[in-house]
């Protein structure tokens, strides 16, 4: 299961190797079809003690440091290292699918011809 990466701002960097994260996700309401702002604290570990206040970091998901902390602080080039790659989809892939969809396109293509020759079929047979 891929762990997730949010996104937000340091609030707090007063304890050792920890740091508290505001992260701000923004959703529309079921009803009033508005949107609304909710915001959650983490406790992020940041072992070298580099983030400062008001910085904007990435966190990540981790086994269990402590009682609260479960996200350690991505920074930079490590983001890459750190969160899940992705790999770009491969060609044959794609391919086959449009050849899959050009099969089944086919078929719908000649029934609806068909109905059109048989609608000129009648033509020629209501002036004979």
């Amino acid at each position: 299961m891929p762990r997730r990466v949010l996104e937000g701002t340091v609030v707090s960097d007063k304890m050792d190797k920890t740091i508290t994260v505001l992260v701000e996700r923004r959703f529309m309401h079921p009803k009033y079809k508005k949107y609304l702002k909710r915001s959650t604290k983490y406790a992020a570990h940041d072992e070298n003690n580099t983030c400062k206040e008001g910085d904007a970091v990435q966190i990540i998901e981790c086994a269990p440091i402590s009682k609260r902390k479960c996200w350690t602080v991505v920074t930079g080039d490590t983001v890459l290292d750190a969160a899940p790659k992705k790999e770009p989809k491969a060609t044959a892939p794609k391919a086959e699918l449009n050849k899959v969809e050009a099969k089944t396109a086919e078929p719908k293509a000649t029934a609806k011809k068909a109905p059109a020759k048989k609608a000129a079929a009648k033509k020629t047979t209501k002036k004979d």
